[in-house]
């Protein structure tokens, strides 16, 4: 029967336990290995004994199943024993047991200590809950009976003033009715109760304790009095609080972003982790196919491989890059977005992931296409008129003028020494140069017949001559480029000339050609008064170059430092 029972004694406890089970007389019939230690005895001596023969004055019928209780128990050698007891009940065959968990207590001072020095270490355990918690002892009708010095010190009360009152004294207000009716209802039933409360002080601020409410209860198992141990908690409430607050606005920064723009969120390497349901609905994938892939999924072949190279060089020294993107969707149209890509960074301060944050510019982009080609189509129609017009300058007025001067020379030798003849050449020959000048600033013809390079230092003589500026030209240039492209240039460089004979205050300025492998770059420098371009206003000689490069698909930039000097840059593929 015994070894039957043994094997019940995880009924109630855990299997590493110390457990004594005894029938309804009290008879003890098995003590496991781990109690037989504990009590340090031989089980094979008590097994059939009464249980008061190794634990005096314990009523087990009057002990609550499930209550923890401290007692003693003496083996035969009559060492006395600090335990802790906890009953359980169980049926088996027909039969009632008393399972008896034990543990052994801490509590030594109990154990066979003088008065003097069970006193003794109760004040010194007194003393330390005092210096580091603040500590309240109440009758079992919730009227205060103790409290210690940082009780006082943060409830701003003085003893007197707590004493024989209840902690209604410090009611915040702030917790409901029902959560106070079920702490007492917890601890008033013999448990110990655990939880962060909000009081307020005399002053009328709050703070914060977690609070555990221990029930100190008599031999009928009913509270006497109760012990709360609280540590404030005020500043680590009020971080919980921001960041609670923060996420909240977290959550609502995402809605509002899902609602308003295409979001992505990658990996270090690119791969797509997130994607918002605008992401979806603009690229036309499903998520299941978005999420692990690239962004290579939606590349339109656009952009060539150094944009991409230029980006990635960005977000991967955790800088943030900018700019427009055009894609291509699942069902193959095009769409172009407006791009910020911002990189995450680990403590190390390299990225661990990226966001990107795109708006849709399709339209938009169309506009300036649509506006684009209706500039360069505009450039192209004036190049032409003032092309049509230096020639009928140049070959017809000036001609004819020309001829003009012809007569006016035959009738000089045949009338000599007229002073009206003689005014009639210089004004004559006066007319033909400013023919012959208006007619090279609108369309030079060497532009058209020999090319870039000859027609820039045509014009770089000229200018020269006109205004005493020196400009140094140096040209790596070899072929001929697209008609567009080369009236492009020219213009470019003469108007920068322009501003440079304008604004400079300088006799010296440079022109250089650089052709690359897939490009063609073009400087106008000069070491003049420079300017801030915080303060540079968009005149017409600067819109007209923007919009000269924008008809080519250049890029036209402005550097600039007061007493430093400007450098125009245009780039051009080639």
């Amino acid at each position: 029967m015994n070894s039957e029972i043994e094997n019940t004694n995880g009924i109630s406890g855990s299997p590493g336990d110390a457990t004594i089970i005894v029938d309804q007389l009290g008879v003890i019939q098995s003590i496991n290995e781990k109690a037989a230690h504990l009590l340090l005895i031989q089980k094979e001596n008590y097994n059939g004994q009464m249980l008061d023969t190794i634990i005096p004055d314990l009523n087990i019928t009057e002990l609550e199943q499930g209550t923890i209780v401290q007692h003693f128990a003496q083996n035969q050698d009559g060492k006395r024993i600090p335990l802790y007891l906890r009953k359980n009940n169980f049926h088996l065959h027909g039969v009632d047991y008393t399972l008896l968990i034990i543990h052994k207590s801490n509590n030594h001072s109990m154990a066979g200590m003088e008065p003097r020095k069970i006193v003794n270490e109760l004040l010194d355990m007194k003393y330390a809950l005092d210096e580091s918690t603040i500590v309240a002892v109440t009758d079992q009708t919730g009227k205060i009976k103790y409290v210690n010095d940082k009780f006082c010190e943060i409830s701003k009360y003085s003893e007197e003033e707590l004493i024989g009152k209840d902690h209604r004294i410090i009611n915040s207000g702030y917790h409901s009715k029902e959560f106070m009716r079920d702490l007492w209802r917890t601890i008033a039933n013999g448990k110990v109760w655990h939880g962060e409360i909000k009081n307020q002080a005399k002053d009328g601020t709050y703070y914060w304790v977690d609070t555990t409410i221990v029930p100190f209860l008599n031999e009928q198992g009913k509270p006497y009095q109760y012990l709360a141990i609280r540590k404030e908690i005020t500043e680590h409430k009020r971080v919980v609080d921001e960041l609670k607050k923060s996420l909240e606005e977290l959550v609502d920064l995402k809605f509002a972003l899902d609602e308003s723009s295409i979001v992505a969120i990658t990996d270090v390497r690119g791969r797509i982790t997130y994607v918002n349901d605008q992401f979806v609905q603009i690229s036309k994938y499903s998520r299941d196919e978005l999420i692990g892939n690239t962004h290579a999924l939606i590349n339109s072949g656009y952009h060539p491989k150094a944009f991409f190279k230029e980006l990635w060089k960005t977000i991967g020294n955790g800088k943030v890059w900018k700019g427009e993107i055009k894609n291509k969707a699942k069902d193959g149209t095009y769409y172009w977005v407006d791009t910020t890509i911002v990189p995450f960074l680990n403590d190390d301060g390299k990225p661990y992931q990226y966001l990107a944050i795109r708006f849709e510019i399709t339209k938009r982009k169309r506009v300036e296409e649509e506006l684009q080609h209706t500039m360069t189509r505009i450039i192209h129609v004036q190049e032409e008129e003032r092309k049509r017009l230096s020639r009928e300058l140049h070959d017809g007025i000036g001609q004819n003028l020309y001829s003009h001067l012809i007569t006016i020379n035959r009738l000089s030798t045949e009338i000599e020494d007229h002073p009206l003849v003689e005014q009639m050449l210089e004004e004559a020959t006066e007319l033909i140069q400013e023919v012959r000048d208006f007619s090279w600033e609108l369309r030079p013809s060497v532009l058209d017949d020999l090319g870039l390079i000859p027609a820039i230092r045509s014009f770089l003589n000229r200018f020269s001559e006109s205004y005493g500026i020196d400009v140094y030209f140096d040209s790596s240039l070899k072929q001929r480029l697209d008609s567009n492209k080369e009236i492009t240039i020219y213009r470019i460089i003469q108007e920068a000339l322009t501003n440079v004979r304008k604004y400079a205050e300088i006799d010296q300025a440079s022109v250089t050609i650089r052709e690359t492998e897939d490009s063609i770059r073009v400087l106008i420098e000069d070491k003049g008064k420079g300017f801030e371009l915080v303060n540079l206003s968009t005149g017409v000689g600067l819109t007209s170059m923007e919009e000269r490069a924008r008809s080519v698909d250049g890029e036209l930039s402005v550097k600039s430092k007061p007493s430093i000097g400007t450098t125009v840059i245009f780039e051009i593929a080639k």
